[in-house]
């Protein structure tokens, strides 16, 4: 293959857009706009030391969390992009309290919502470690034409029509699906544009790495304890001991695990007893790509893309990656 045989993200989504039963050019558009995003966040984020956009922003999101500069910076200009592009009517965004509403002339009968965390792992920026944006997109419920409410928002991730994440770290990548397999682009600074770099990514069955901040261990439920512990022992036959890997980017420790196999664990602890991460966010469409990689998500009772939401910043605990890793921690949680 010639070295300038690329595959671009938007000629990607042009070839592929017959996949999805109600896409019209328009989604194709909005995917493109999400790109444009990504493109400039990971511009702020590369020069971020440099032009004095790290540290606190001196304001909290709805979580109670200090923002980062770049947390603001970067939800501002997803928000603009998309008001921008025309094609949503409204945004739900991790450092927002409410939804936001886009009422501008081209958006008038626009037929898709967003949901996103704008930068995943913020609290990694001051210290330079990988960090991330998470969206999914979903077809409005209430008519075109009219203010969008939470019932647009409020509908079970199985209901998704596009969900995908954009990792910035040694190279900046965009895996996104559509249900139809996952697939990752690299951006290429030369010619600024995503190119197809990672095609229909499989997570393996089986992995070595379990991903949990084991500072929470005593608070956690008893099977994950006994899954922790088991993980640790020494089993030549089942591979063991496996290697403890957490960066404290959802985005990060995802996007290792899904290249390795691996699992991800934020469970429920005393401090959290309906866990940390959000449905919106972060848990229903990194569970999205994570089935359609071949991989399980779960709250350890059902199905994360099953939950029908009931807020805007609702959490649930979540274990996620490696069809085999995540069955055996089930059968502990089960007992």
């Amino acid at each position: 293959m010639s070295k300038f045989n690329v595959t671009t993200l938007g000629q990607f989504i042009i070839e592929r857009q017959h996949e999805i039963n109600v896409a019209k050019g328009e989604f194709s558009r909005l995917l493109r706009d999400i790109g444009i995003a990504a493109k400039t966040i990971s511009r702020e984020v590369n020069r971020a030391g440099l032009a004095d956009i790290i540290g606190e922003a001196g304001s909290s999101n709805i979580q109670g969390e200090d923002q980062k500069k770049l947390d603001v910076i970067a939800n501002d200009l997803v928000i603009d992009c998309l008001t921008r592009g025309g094609e949503v009517c409204a945004v739900a965004s991790e450092e927002d309290d409410d939804i936001i509403f886009i009422d501008s002339p081209v958006s008038k009968n626009a037929k898709y919502i967003v949901c996103m965390d704008p930068l995943d792992g913020s609290s990694n920026i001051d210290v330079n470690v990988s960090i991330g944006t998470i969206f999914s997109i979903y077809q409005r419920v209430t008519s075109v034409g009219t203010k969008a409410n939470t019932e647009d928002f409020y509908q079970p991730g199985n209901k998704m029509l596009a969900a995908g994440y954009v990792i910035y770290g040694t190279s900046t990548m965009l895996v996104y699906t559509t249900g139809n397999g996952v697939n990752g682009f690299t951006l290429d600074p030369g010619i600024g544009e995503f190119c197809l770099s990672h095609p229909d990514m499989k997570i393996p069955e089986m992995g070595k790495i379990y991903s949990y901040n084991e500072g929470n261990i005593l608070s956690a439920p008893k099977g994950v304890q006994e899954y922790i512990t088991w993980c640790q022992q020494y089993d030549k036959d089942t591979n063991r001991p496996y290697s403890a890997r957490y960066i404290g980017s959802m985005v990060a420790d995802f996007h290792r695990n899904l290249l390795k196999g691996g699992i991800f664990i934020y469970p429920a602890t005393d401090k959290a007893p309906n866990g940390k991460l959000r449905l919106l966010y972060e848990c229903n469409p990194m569970s999205f790509i994570m089935e359609q990689a071949g991989g399980v998500s779960t709250t350890g009772k059902e199905r994360i893309l099953d939950i029908v939401p009931n807020a805007l910043h609702q959490r649930v605990p979540i274990y996620m990656g490696s069809k085999g890793m995540v069955n055996q921690l089930l059968e502990l949680l089960d007992k």
